[in-house]
């Protein structure tokens, strides 16, 4: 079954690859393979041929701490996207305002590939208190283990979360692990948004199966108005990703997680568009 579309799709989880007009970052941070590549341009025609009207772009480890290519993906194409941006603690708040003018809502921290030690570390808290005063989410990518004391950092600060890729990192090891039960809890906060994103990698079976108990939990602690749905274009790392999950196959999962088409409709259309602020088309 294919989900028959009743309000506009907004994607909340895509990234821009463009290393001919924006080198990576030496350093920490993944390193896109070559088939890895998306550009601004790439992605809007994408976007155009499946009738998603707007995105959410997020700042990926490659580039560091320089936001330029989403930036530049912002000015190019006004109105469409908005920015999960990555920036030091010590950024200065004219820098933190010239983001938000150009449509940054929040910061990213990525615990995997770039900092593992982002939120915990001693100046985040200062600077968590600085993104929820700017009224931005902070956006968190981290490994299992890591979620008990990110999650304790994050609810001492009451910043708005934003937490990538169901929560989890090895469904293998059950829904009963503590990271994951982290997650959970700020769900039931109602201070956090999860994204039901990038299944693809995190799932070890071709239908998702593995997914569907986690999902579960995450509807129940969330609530559906707590969940918002994104792609993960152009599926960085992903081994044969775009043969495996085309772009037009990246919401079909979620009729079974979600089937009630009002409850589809509210976490790919309502939730992001209250969320983010995203206007019209």
């Amino acid at each position: 079954m294919m989900y028959t579309q009743k309000q506009r799709i907004i994607d909340c989880h895509a990234h821009i690859i463009d290393p001919l007009r924006f080198p990576f970052a030496v350093g920490e941070g993944y390193k896109p393979r070559a088939d890895d590549i998306g550009t601004a341009d790439m992605f809007c025609d994408l976007l155009t041929a499946h009738a998603v009207s707007h995105a959410l772009l997020i700042q990926p480890s490659c580039y560091g701490f320089d936001n330029a290519a989403l930036l530049h993906a912002l000015e190019s194409y006004p109105h469409r996207f908005k920015l999960i941006a990555a920036t030091r603690p010590t950024v200065s708040d004219r820098e933190l305002l010239s983001l938000k003018e150009a449509g940054t809502v929040g910061v990213r921290f990525n615990l995997v590939s770039h900092d593992a030690h982002a939120i915990t570390k001693a100046e985040s808290l200062g600077f968590l208190d600085r993104i929820r005063e700017l009224g931005w989410f902070a956006e968190i990518y981290a490994n299992d283990q890591q979620w008990p004391d990110t999650a304790r950092t994050l609810q001492r600060s009451a910043v708005p979360v934003l937490i990538d890729h169901f929560g989890v990192r090895q469904p293998a090891a059950g829904t009963m692990q503590p990271g994951f039960q982290a997650v959970l809890a700020l769900g039931r906060s109602r201070k956090a948004t999860i994204k039901l994103s990038a299944p693809f990698g995190i799932s070890s079976r071709q239908d998702l199966s593995d997914l569907d108990p986690f999902v579960e939990m995450l509807i129940d602690s969330f609530g559906v108005d707590g969940c918002i749905w994104g792609s993960d274009w152009p599926f960085m790392g992903a081994q044969d990703a775009r043969d495996r999950q085309g772009y037009h196959r990246c919401w079909e999962t979620l009729e079974r997680w979600l089937p009630d088409s009002g409850d589809l409709d509210r976490v790919l259309s309502h939730n992001p568009s209250r969320l983010f602020g995203f206007g019209g088309s």
